[in-house]
């Protein structure tokens, strides 16, 4: 498809000296390992230019800088003056300005700002940046790729002349992956064509500007492995961003995080130009970076007077649901917030209709993850049990606060499998209760789930057996009772 471009394209084919880095691999704890590395990226790339060692039209200094990057004995400042300096001597050698290429230029910044040396690192790359790319008469074209909007990272300070493609933008929608017609042929040639539900289901769901777009790792390995679903992009990454979510969300974005966990769209403002330093001042850019990262879709987006935009954002599909899943419940687990072994009580006694299990499970959890203040409203609870729930299971779908019968029931768990029960949450709270009147609290609320017939929604489709919790909370006790 390149080459049908014909001789606009074809006239520049092998004309200019390229200048290639990718920062992919930049992934480091300290400053100076990082350092270290790019040391090392630059004594490869100048590796690969040692014929300017034996040029003519270049004079001894610069040959000695070219040879202290060779054998890494330069220092900080003569690092990042690499691509200035490169780019001229192949311009000098060549007679031509080269083309100058950066992939995932923000790693390292991105693992400066969750380990740092976000100081150091943008600090250097500002000074390494800008001499390849502001006022350099010695490039004929350059680009880089990233996660961030890259004027705005404070590392291009000053740089003009940029045009940023970001995938809000439509002039580039269709190359950031795979467009379903690709999918479709590929398919088609693999003889997988029945299995392109599956696919839309577990790897699609991005929009960049107005197309859609495909997870063309993900597809790629589906499709060598016979067509077998599983989250292929978790493997590929460290998931950083998850981290960030986890370490600093705030109980407003942690109660999103579980309405995206239950299939729900959330409404966020998305600026472009987020960058990692703003995550502190502002939580809420999360979903900015979210968004940029492939971990939401935005589904209706509404260009704002300042340039940011107003989005309906979700889960974009089932791997992405997969790795917040993980991501966000090995967070609680590391945290000290609630052990494997009680996230496992708590799904295994709602299975086994185990109502002193489940009461003590979740009884441990409140008490190691929840202040004295947390527990002020029946709507934190509610939040609590939604999140632990949609964490520890993917065998049920969730419904919150839907009709069903004569009113509207807290939680319902509807069974993917047949052989699984159906259950039904009916939640209380109240302030400084008793264990007998929280008892009497429990008891009213597994009534209140037979007389207003919360069950008539799963009993018309067919699920049997159904079990009913009614649960009773105040601070950090609480009280279980069910029925079948």
């Amino acid at each position: 498809n390149i080459w049908k471009c014909g001789e606009q394209y074809t006239h520049h084919q092998g004309k200019y000296p390229v200048i290639f880095l990718s920062f992919k691999d930049v992934k480091f704890n300290s400053w100076q390992m990082t350092l270290e590395k790019i040391a090392r990226i630059l004594q490869d790339e100048y590796g690969r230019h040692q014929q300017l060692l034996a040029s003519d039209k270049l004079e001894q200094y610069e040959k000695d800088y070219f040879l202290s990057i060779l054998n890494l004995s330069a220092n900080e400042v003569d690092l990042s003056m690499a691509l200035e300096r490169l780019s001229r001597m192949l311009t000098k050698h060549y007679d031509i300005k080269p083309i100058v290429i950066i992939d995932e230029y923000d790693t390292p910044i991105q693992e400066g700002y969750s380990k740092d040396f976000y100081n150091d690192i943008t600090g250097f790359m500002r000074n390494f940046f800008s001499g390849a790319f502001k006022d350099n008469r010695n490039i004929s074209y350059g680009f880089l790729t990233g996660i961030l909007r890259i004027a705005q990272e404070s590392i291009f300070s000053g740089l003009i002349n940029l045009s940023v493609n970001s995938l809000l933008d439509e002039e580039y929608d269709s190359y950031f992956g795979f467009t379903m017609d690709e999918v479709e042929q590929m398919l088609a040639y693999y003889r997988m064509s029945d299995k392109e539900h599956e696919i839309r289901e577990w790897y699609d769901g991005y929009y960049f500007g107005s197309k859609e777009i495909v997870n063309p790792w993900s597809v790629i390995n589906y499709i060598s492995k016979g067509g077998v679903p599983q989250p292929y992009w978790a493997n590929s990454s460290q998931n950083e961003i998850l981290d960030n979510v986890t370490s600093m969300a705030n109980n407003e974005i942690t109660e999103s995080m579980y309405a995206l966990l239950r299939g729900n769209s959330i409404v966020a403002h998305v600026k472009a130009n987020v960058v990692y330093s703003s995550l502190k001042d502002n939580p809420d850019n999360i979903y900015s970076l979210l968004l940029a990262t492939g971990y939401l879709k935005a589904i209706e987006k509404q260009l704002q007077d300042d340039g940011s935009y107003l989005c309906e954002v979700s889960i974009p599909n089932k791997e992405i649901a997969a790795i917040y899943k993980s991501e966000i419940l090995s967070h609680f687990i590391e945290g000290g917030l609630v052990s494997r072994s009680t996230a496992n009580r708590i799904a295994e006694s709602l299975y086994s209709h185990d109502n002193k299990k489940l009461q003590t499970a979740i009884a441990d959890y409140m008490r190691n993850c929840i202040s004295y203040y947390d527990g002020v409203s029946e709507t934190f609870y509610h939040g609590l049990l939604l999140g632990l729930i949609a964490l520890i299971d993917s065998q049920y779908t969730i419904k919150s606060n839907p009709e069903s019968g004569d009113g509207r029931y807290d939680i319902a768990l509807f069974p993917k499998d047949s052989h699984n029960p159906g259950i039904i949450l009916e939640l209380k709270w109240d302030k400084k209760l008793n264990d007998s009147v929280l008892d009497s609290l429990a008891q009213d609320a597994l009534q209140q789930i037979e007389l207003l017939h919360y069950d008539s929604e799963m009993k018309q489709n067919g699920i049997r057996p159904i079990l009913k919790y009614g649960i009773a909370f105040s601070g950090k006790n609480v009280c279980v009772k069910s029925v079948i």
